[in-house]
């Protein structure tokens, strides 16, 4: 689902060393003695509900934001007063983060930009934001089940998600665009209590008692909704029409799209981001069991491999989710993609 900004002015990102150790943990507090009007109380000190209140505050986009407002960005690097040690970074963080395939294509093989799914550069609500996520890494891989880094964490999306497991370069925690994409998110993170997770984060979900169970899910249902609510923007073959203003929705299977490894090859995953994120002309205007029909649609239709599946889950009391159609742990074969081929 992209809705790609144009960003005219800028320029390819220079290469540059990692300024500092650990950016995860350090940067967060460097960006905020460098924003901030005032001191901040220590973190155990803070309740959530100051969080919470910073949505209605300016922090994040409205969840019920239409396509006019796709290029509106409450924290935008090109018009602020940037940190001077960190601006050339944050810049070229902001441009990796909205056209990932210009601006690092080396280390992906895809159409599929950060702001795909994160929406407005991450900083609008209910479109997996990720507004004060650096101040809370570390935190546990549900892949690998060890503790992760920011930069590890955005590793993995240039790898899934972008599918720069099938790259020139495979990217590492060290590799200059993911430093720099860690950058961006700890300055868009700016003044939030490190060690606490935002209270917009993990909004886009499906409660699980609303879950429809796989083996009910049709994706021949999902197919006849796709049509009616999905197809004027990304098109009926998934790949996405031209529009005005600079927008064209990315590839949502096929060669150009994420790959089977990544977050929305989940059919729980995607239809969270669907139920609250689209249609972009309406956004939260579908029903639970309407974003997991069209979910199970797009999730039955080929899409390029990821090729360390074999390894996800393997920790000690992991287990493969029910909704992991394309891993063949769990499923020989595809039951989505079965269902939509039947006669």
């Amino acid at each position: 689902m992209r809705w790609l900004p144009a960003t005219p002015g800028t320029t390819a990102p220079r290469k540059r060393s990692r300024p500092f150790p650990f950016l995860a943990l350090v940067l967060p507090a460097l960006v905020i003695s460098a924003c901030s009007t005032g001191g901040s109380a220590p973190a155990a000190q803070k309740s959530p509900q100051p969080v919470q209140q910073r949505t209605a505050g300016g922090r994040l986009v409205t969840a019920k934001a239409a396509i006019d407002t796709w290029q509106q960005l409450p924290m935008d690097p090109t018009k602020a007063k940037l940190p001077p040690k960190l601006a050339s970074q944050i810049l070229d963080g902001y441009r990796i983060f909205m056209d990932t395939p210009k601006y690092a294509p080396e280390y992906v093989h895809n159409d599929m930009s950060c702001t795909n799914c994160h929406m407005n550069g991450g900083q609008k609500d209910k479109a997996i934001p990720l507004v004060g996520v650096a101040a809370a890494f570390p935190d546990v891989s549900g892949n690998s089940g060890r503790v992760i880094s920011l930069e590890d964490r955005i590793v993995s999306c240039f790898l899934r998600s972008e599918n720069g497991a099938n790259a020139p370069k495979r990217a590492t925690a060290d590799s200059e665009p993911v430093i720099a994409v860690a950058t961006y998110l700890s300055w868009i993170s700016h003044g939030l209590p490190v060690g606490e997770s935002p209270a917009w984060r993990h909004q886009n979900v499906i409660p699980r008692e609303r879950q429809i169970p796989v083996d009910r899910l049709d994706p021949k249902l999902g197919q006849k909704l796709y049509a009616e609510k999905c197809a004027a923007c990304h098109g009926r073959d998934g790949q996405g029409v031209e529009m005005a203003a600079g927008l064209k929705p990315g590839p949502l299977w096929g060669p150009g799209s994420w790959n089977d490894g990544a977050g929305l090859a989940r059919v729980y995953t995607l239809a969270g981001f669907i139920r609250y994120a689209m249609p972009y002309s309406e956004p939260g205007s579908l029903s639970d069991e309407e974003a997991q029909q069209i979910a199970a649609f797009i999730d039955a239709q080929p899409r390029p491999s990821f090729p360390n599946k074999a390894k996800d889950y393997t920790f000690p009391g992991g287990k493969v989710p029910r909704d992991a159609v394309y891993y063949p742990q769990l499923y020989p074969q595809n039951p989505l993609a079965l269902k939509l081929q039947a006669p």
